[in-house]
């Protein structure tokens, strides 16, 4: 009867094996260098990023710079050295590690640019958030808070931007300040938060609301900036309303400022497409294989592979979040993570 029992317990194995197999057999193992762990974006896009490519087949291994350049020129390094799959860089510095990229692909090793775009050498696959696009829904945003506020669009706006090594918070002042300029009674005052630190925002709020006690809005490039700016008001005697308050990334912090009435809007970067794209177009990525540029759905959000000079470039569509729609669970601030499996390219 034993013997009987390991046998039929031995075919089911198999039978399950046979049946399961992007579970069963890893097609490799794929490095992700993160920039830092310092914020909610990055580390839910560890999280995500290794929840979509378990379900494409793929391992993955995060590597942590801690927005040190130096640091991660000599992981780049260092997993090459390793040989995988392919490498997924969001990098500290943009133009810094572009002879990195340019190593990597030369060993044959091929490279996604994840969030933050590197124009200046080519890549094997780029997913961003559309972010000059996400400047362009912040300024109608601003657009409709000056006007209710002021009575036309005019007043006095503080942007935070964060560090301007990082093209993503280039390219969404960018666009903000080109749909501004419709707007001349508007003044814009733009300072960087270097290394994206939180202290450096709160800081430079701290400094500004002194300096310039009329300022209407603050429009921080992400939400954990907007903590920052949030403690520097109440420490300055403001309360929720005195001073509105826009984000750009959607982060959880970002969704409790809302509900707590301090933050107007937060423009939302989607991080869970972001991550399901780079899962879909890993087989081609890895296997080298042409993209196709063209509308693709991901997660329900239509976006666009292009070709560039770069290479193929996928950008995604974001979304403001107001106290409206706030508890929308589509949202990646709400911490619910798509059930829907994503599958491969064909």
């Amino acid at each position: 009867m034993k013997r009987l029992l390991l046998s039929v317990f031995g075919i089911l194995a198999l039978a399950f094996a046979t049946l399961t197999p992007a579970f069963a057999q890893s097609k490799g193992t794929v490095y992700y260098l993160v920039p830092t762990l310092l914020d909610e974006f990055q580390t839910g896009s560890v999280s995500a990023l290794e929840l979509f490519l378990k379900q494409v087949g793929y391992e993955m291994k995060t590597l942590n710079a801690d927005n040190k350049t130096d640091a991660q020129q000599s992981q780049m390094n260092d997993v090459i050295a390793l040989k995988p799959k392919a490498i997924i860089l969001a990098a500290v510095d943009f133009n810094a590690l572009k002879p990195s990229v340019e190593a990597a692909r030369a060993a044959g090793i091929p490279v996604v640019e994840f969030d933050r775009q590197i124009t200046a050498t080519p890549s094997d696959f780029t997913s961003v958030a559309g972010t000059v696009e996400i400047g362009h829904i912040a300024a109608e945003q601003a657009e409709a808070l000056l006007k209710a506020k002021n009575g036309s669009v005019k007043g006095k706006i503080l942007q935070v931007l964060g560090d301007p090594g990082d093209p993503y918070t280039l390219d969404i002042q960018k666009g903000f300040e080109e749909k501004m300029k419709a707007f001349p009674d508007v003044k814009i005052i733009s300072l960087p938060a270097m290394q994206w630190e939180a202290s450096n925002a709160g800081t430079i709020v701290a400094d500004q609301i002194l300096a310039n006690p009329d300022i209407d809005l603050i429009f921080s490039h992400a939400a954990h900036l907007s903590v920052a700016a949030v403690a520097s008001l109440e420490a300055a005697g403001k309360k929720p309303g005195d001073v509105m308050l826009m984000s750009s990334n959607g982060a959880p912090v970002g969704l409790d400022l809302i509900r707590k009435g301090w933050l107007n809007v937060e423009v939302e970067q989607p991080l869970y497409a972001q991550a399901a794209a780079v899962a879909m177009f890993m087989d081609k990525v890895a296997n080298k294989q042409e993209i196709k540029p063209g509308d693709y759905d991901v997660l329900g959000l239509k976006s666009v592979v292009t070709k560039e000079a770069w290479g193929p470039n996928i950008k995604i569509p974001g979304a403001a979040i107001t106290k409206a729609n706030v508890d929308n669970p589509a949202f990646w601030g709400n911490q619910k993570p798509p059930t829907d499996t994503v599958k491969s390219v064909e």
